[in-house]
């Protein structure tokens, strides 16, 4: 860059955002730091089996806050941390369990980026006279002046790729947003961190959702209700195979996501797998693997992204989870706010809650959440 401008760093504590804040403040820009709190993580400790402690591990801890504090007293960079566990409860947590206890199986991840960090981060940045925001995601964002358009792009490290987490971001956003690493793998960026003699250049990598300890969805979902003074709604019903017999009966459509094999509650001579969750009926069908195999899914609440709108079939690739490699697919309309994605070869345990991201090359087309 050659004019110095103010940028405000989202740091969460990690390797990634600090190398971020390391590499733009040494490039001559003013740098300023910027960590969201968004969940006490104390908050339902030794509830339902959840640990007393908060677990090593787990992306925006306490400890967290205190290894973005110390990076940025090493870089002599300002600093703030800005509450939001109010808004994250309403935008992150409730849609979450609401969308479990009605059979969908939600990605936290998406909603934070979609409705909170981004949104509050570009927010707060503005309040303190930054010109952009910078993130240590792994993506590419850039500018297409043929097309008028901010494209996001899938990053050189694709064992990083974190773009299926940013489908939703808007084209303001974008225009606003810098993400440094899309062209660092990660060991480049761990050595960038030694370089610029970061104390944490080695630490993990966090690997749990912040509010849910251990990954155990249930102990949180009860816990979490308890504290709410709700009761865990009545979702039991039959557990039935695609053919229609009745295998059992289950205790609630929250215990279960399509593709899922263990804890069905009934037994087989052969392994048996969650189909379909039926949240007006609650039943739950279960069948072969080769039965999760769909051809076609649909997707509504759509971000467009490298076109301002979808009007007729696009060849595209989709991917329908996060470690899911993308599948060749026609992509066509079917309302003002829902596409069908049709796959060249079927595609295993297509779950609704999910996100579709769509790709051109190693470009983001756009993507939904599939229903």
């Amino acid at each position: 860059m050659t004019e110095s401008t103010t940028i405000a760093v989202a740091m969460s504590g990690g390797v990634d955002s600090s190398t971020v804040a390391a590499m733009l403040a040494h490039s001559g820009d003013t740098v300023v730091g910027l960590t969201l709190q968004l969940w006490d993580q104390t908050r339902l400790a030794g509830k339902h089996g959840i640990p007393d402690q908060p677990k090593a591990g787990r992306c925006c801890s306490l400890d967290d806050v205190y290894d973005a504090r110390r990076v940025a007293e090493h870089l002599r960079i300002p600093y703030y941390v800005v509450n939001q566990q109010e808004r994250f409860e309403q935008d992150v947590v409730r849609p979450f369990v609401s969308e479990y206890l009605a059979g969908r199986t939600p990605i936290p991840c998406s909603l934070c980026n979609n409705h909170l960090k981004f949104d509050q981060l570009l927010q707060t940045a503005r309040s303190i006279g930054a010109d952009r925001i910078a993130t240590g995601h792994y993506a590419v964002n850039e500018f297409d002046p043929d097309r008028g358009r901010w494209i996001l792009k899938r990053p050189s490290d694709l064992a990083k790729d974190q773009t299926y987490f940013l489908f939703g971001l808007t084209q303001r956003q974008l225009s606003r947003t810098l993400f440094p690493l899309g062209r660092l793998t990660k060991p480049e960026v761990r050595e960038v961190a030694r370089q610029y003699g970061l104390a944490l250049a080695e630490k993990p990598d966090s690997q749990e959702i912040c509010f849910i300890p251990g990954g155990d969805y249930k102990q949180f979902l009860t816990a979490y209700l308890e504290e709410q003074g709700e009761r865990f709604p009545e979702t039991a019903g039959e557990l039935v195979a695609s053919s229609g017999e009745v295998l059992g009966r289950h205790e609630g459509i929250s215990n279960f996501t399509v593709g899922q094999r263990k804890g069905l509650g009934v037994s087989s001579p052969s392994p048996l797998y969650v189909l379909n969750i039926d949240p007006t009926s609650h039943r739950v069908t279960v069948g072969a693997d080769a039965e999760l195999a769909t051809r076609s899914l649909r997707a509504n609440r759509l971000n467009w992204i490298s076109i301002s709108e979808l009007t007729a079939p696009m060849r595209v690739q989709a991917k329908i989870r996060h470690r899911h490699e993308p599948a060749w697919a026609v992509l066509a309309p079917t309302g003002p706010d829902e596409v069908i994605a049709t796959f060249d070869e079927p595609q295993r345990a297509v779950t609704p809650g999910q996100s579709a991201v769509f790709y051109d090359g190693d470009e983001v087309v756009g993507g939904g959440w599939i229903v």
